[in-house]
């Protein structure tokens, strides 16, 4: 009887043992420790997943928080309409990276996302699990290698003798799309923690913050020339009066000028 065929020898990462995937086989479990491993090409890694905490329900409710945060539109969670969502465990690649005596997480997209956010996710080692092929139907496969991921830390600085860690983690999305003034945008909420990634959103227009800023140091900056110009009219007596006119007026404008910042805080 013909036997299967082998893709290659590999050894485990965990306890050595000698792996025999079959040909095109990606996920497997070492027989002898029972570790779950990713096979990328010629290179074994340890393959985990984030287990998730929130139900859809809540991760609308966190989604909602965000756009009714300081980063979004004003009222972007009453004016904006959920279209769509859905779920999956979205593949990452883990890094450690040591140095100079620390160490340090590196995330890395291994399969195509419009959200690059998500390199930024925390993943202590503390909450990661052996990967289950019970996950298989919502897990989306790694469609970026290995050595492409590698290539681009390397891009960045990051020499690969300082990465002493390789692993594929597997992380819970919930992947909303929302439409805000007939515009679709994209959201993903981490459906372990809460936390919400998005890279295009309606954001807050900086502008009127920044003209509102702009006129209270103005006024403030005309009030300081006061005390000069009385310093240069009439000496120490005419310093004093400016001094005393400057703070005076300064009091009077303080008002209108919080006014002025509530306004554009309430209308942005």
């Amino acid at each position: 009887m013909d036997t299967p065929p082998v893709a290659t020898r590999l050894s485990c990462t965990q306890c050595g043992g000698e792996l025999h995937p079959d040909e095109g086989q990606a996920f497997l479990t070492c027989p002898y420790c029972g570790s779950t491993v990713y096979v990328d090409k010629s290179q074994v890694v340890f393959h985990f997943y984030l287990a998730p905490t929130l139900d859809e329900a809540k991760g609308r409710g966190f989604l909602a928080r965000w756009m009714a945060g300081n980063q979004t539109v004003k009222d972007l969670d009453q004016k904006s309409r959920v279209a769509g969502s859905s779920f999956e465990y979205f593949p990452l690649w883990y890094f450690k990276r040591r140095t100079a005596g620390r160490e340090e997480i590196l995330l890395e997209p291994a399969a195509a996302t419009s959200v690059s956010e998500l390199k930024k996710l925390i993943l202590p080692a503390g909450d990661l699990r052996k990967y289950e092929s019970a996950l298989d139907p919502q897990a989306r496969p790694p469609s970026v290698p290995l050595e492409a991921s590698l290539a681009w830390l390397e891009q960045r600085q990051i020499p690969r003798a300082d990465i002493v860690e390789r692993s594929l983690v597997h992380i819970p999305l919930y992947t909303f799309k929302y439409v805000y003034q007939n515009k679709p945008f994209t959201a993903v909420v981490e459906a372990a923690t809460g936390n919400v990634f998005a890279n295009i959103f309606p954001a807050k227009a900086e502008a009127p913050y920044q003209i509102a800023g702009c006129i209270a140091a103005l006024v403030y900056l005309c009030l300081a020339v006061f005390p000069i110009a009385g310093l240069l009219a009439g000496g120490m007596s005419g310093a004093t009066i400016g001094l005393v006119l400057c703070g005076a007026l300064g009091l009077v404008a303080a008002p209108f000028l919080f006014a002025l910042a509530a306004w554009v805080a309430a209308k942005v």
